[in-house]
């Protein structure tokens, strides 16, 4: 890693050669605030690929919320969902064709744990199939056909059903917790259980199963081809961005991207409103 970049919207000049992939975040990073991907993007991604560029999304969205750039992934097709646990085929409707899952046994130890630490937490249970809540969680306007049961009943296993799909997601929501700190106390009473982050402004904690990150199932795909992580340049904006761009070997924080992201990475781009990403694709190309 490089040492503190600098907080202006201005792009660090970073690697002048192409790289042979590209990993970019979507909501904050690739997309912007009202959740669309400009015309510049669209054009960055698809001369980047036009050159022979692999492009990823990696991103902690489930495969069906994805239809925002399902037109925009060219080549392969394939996207990184649920912050690692879900490979998407995106040109075929969104087929996860890989699952990462999240063992019930450590997803039941960690709810039991955050109620303990964190009383007031509540939780949602993400599927392949979908999402379903706990009585009192924030749910998501997206998903309007989830059903409601405590957590116990929602990870109970079942030969039909959503109780047969995997989970790829747990979701713990605090109506008062800081954000951080609530990270950093989940992590603390369950981390042995699952893999814990975070990407939203509330405290919404993303837990996966042990091992499960944007970072390591990229590097699946790259092994898979033969791209090695210094040949990767990578693009985010919030801690569940952190270990993707540490692993890449050239990695870019959005101008508008959490503090301990902007202090991780090698280099900094514009903010998401801005085409940071474009602008670096454009750079190298």
């Amino acid at each position: 890693m490089g040492g503190r970049p600098s907080l202006s919207s201005r792009p660090s000049p970073g690697r002048r050669t192409a790289p042979r992939l590209i990993a970019t975040d979507l909501d904050g990073t690739l997309l912007r605030n009202d959740k669309t991907v400009s015309d510049r993007t669209i054009a960055a991604l698809a001369a980047a690929e036009a050159a022979g560029i692999d492009v990823f999304f990696v991103t902690g969205r489930p495969a069906r919320w994805m239809d925002v750039v399902s037109e925009h992934v060219h080549g392969h097709g394939l996207a990184i969902c649920a912050n690692g646990a879900a490979v998407v085929d995106l040109h075929a409707g969104r087929r996860v064709i890989r699952v990462r899952e999240l063992a019930r046994p450590d997803a039941l130890a960690v709810a039991r744990a955050l109620r303990a630490a964190a009383p007031g937490v509540s939780f949602a249970v993400e599927r392949t199939g979908g999402i379903h809540y706990e009585p009192g969680y924030p749910s998501f306007p997206q998903d309007p056909g989830a059903s409601y049961a405590p957590v116990e009943e929602l990870l109970a296993d079942g030969p039909e059903g959503h109780h047969a799909e995997p989970v790829v997601k747990l979701l713990a929501h605090h109506p008062t917790e800081d954000p951080d700190a609530f990270l950093t106390l989940g992590r603390k009473a369950a981390g042995s259980h699952a893999e814990f982050t975070r990407s939203s402004p509330s405290a919404l904690l993303e837990i996966s199963g042990r091992g499960v990150s944007k970072a390591s199932t990229l590097a699946l795909a790259c092994e898979e081809r033969g791209i090695a992580p210094d040949e990767v340049v990578a693009f985010g904006d919030m801690p569940n961005d952190l270990a993707m761009l540490t692993w890449a070997g050239t990695s870019y924080a959005m101008a508008n991207a959490h503090p301990e992201v902007l202090l991780s990475t090698t280099h900094t781009t514009a903010s998401n409103e801005d085409d940071g990403v474009a602008t670096i694709i454009e750079s190298f190309l």
